[in-house]
């Protein structure tokens, strides 16, 4: 006699998920949560960030945002391009006011940006990668995102590759009331974090001082080793920096880097299980590098099965870490290793976004 199905376990009306992955943050923040360990940072993380402040110095962390250059890190994520407005249908650069003001003396420019928000410096929300998951405990895995927020419904996109990608740029119906817009990431958007704001104190860890510019897996071991030997200490609610000096190299290239530049200094091993494990009890707030993803892209061990960036699943899907890449930091990292310092202040808001699953930023750092 054939037997009925199991129904799967009853999910109450505003619950997404019956199930969490084992040693994640899901609900730990309520169930609505769209900060993840944002949350860690308040009043008290902020004092202890400006507890660090000594001397009063400035650090600007962001590359200038057309570098690295070309686009040998992603064929489909490119330079900013930048152009005049228009104002009564004359071109609105070192234009006279007089075309809209007959006898005004004013000079006016004024322009727009398509951006790539993940072309340049940058920080990576939620909503840049979730994973299939069977959240419902239905023995199906369906695709999410942090703290179970649903792909299709939370999290929404369009199938038509027309309205998808610059060539979708063409026509832009509906620019004026907003709908030339096709995706939204909602509740796992980069606005959440820009809301929040990104306050409080970094700790950087200066790999290359250790490893040079020569491409290096760095696990837990070889992390402990540098935090050992420059007596770094990190706490909850920190947000961790890594210097590679792969930033670096590509600013000092007057053209576009060539494919064998990319994977230089080094890198976090993802698939390293004890550095995940450091990585949740660390109870860091959020993590930044100066290389192209901070982990190594794409795994080299990567099967059928397995995420190719197991780093970036742990963070952004699992723990609620924000991502920061193609950051500046060997100013910084030049200064806190002669002063024999590691922490500073750290200002570091994304654009309020919404919609948007990762934005360019200007971090600054204060020490």
């Amino acid at each position: 006699m054939t037997q009925p199905p199991v129904p799967p376990p009853h999910r109450p009306a505003g619950v997404r998920w019956t199930r969490r992955p084992e040693g994640s943050t899901w609900g730990e923040f309520g169930t609505d949560d769209v900060l993840g360990r944002l949350n860690l940072i308040g009043p008290d993380q902020v004092r202890k960030g400006l507890a660090e402040v000594h001397d009063g110095i400035t650090f600007c962390l962001s590359l200038p945002l057309d570098r690295p250059g070309g686009t040998v890190l992603g064929p489909n994520r490119f330079p900013p391009v930048v152009r005049p407005t228009l104002r009564s249908g004359a071109v609105n650069f070192n234009c006279d006011m007089s075309v809209a003001h007959p006898g005004a003396t004013d000079v006016v420019s004024d322009d727009l940006v398509v951006l790539h928000t993940q072309y340049s410096t940058q920080w990576d929300a939620f909503g840049h990668v979730g994973a299939h998951f069977d959240a419902d405990g239905d023995d199906t895995a369906e695709p999410v995102y942090y703290n179970g927020w649903r792909a299709g419904t939370d999290v929404t996109g369009p199938a038509d590759r027309r309205q998808a990608g610059a060539p979708s740029l063409a026509e832009l119906d509906g620019l004026a009331d907003g709908m030339a817009s096709t995706s939204d990431a909602g509740p796992v958007d980069i606005s959440h974090m820009a809301r929040h704001g990104v306050q409080g104190r970094a700790v950087l860890i200066d790999l290359e001082a250790h490893y040079g510019t020569a491409r290096t897996t760095i696990g837990y071991e070889q992390l402990a080793a540098v935090m050992n030997a420059d007596r770094v200490d990190v706490e909850v609610g920190d947000i961790l920096l890594l210097h590679t000096g792969q930033a670096r190299r590509w600013v000092e290239r007057d053209d576009p880097p060539p494919p064998d530049t990319v994977n230089t200094c080094a890198v976090l091993d993802g698939t390293d299980l004890r550095l995940h494990q450091w990585i949740r009890d660390s109870g860091v707030a959020a993590i930044a590098a100066d290389n192209h993803a901070v982990e190594a892209f794409p795994d080299p061990t990567a099967r059928p099965g397995r995420p190719v960036l197991p780093l970036h699943r742990l963070c952004l899907f699992e723990l609620g870490v924000h991502l920061g890449e193609l950051w500046w930091l060997s100013d910084l990292a030049l200064h806190l290793r002669e002063a024999g310092r590691s922490r500073c202040l750290l200002t570091a808001p994304p654009l309020r976004l919404r919609r948007a699953t990762g934005s360019p930023v200007t971090p600054i750092a204060t020490v």
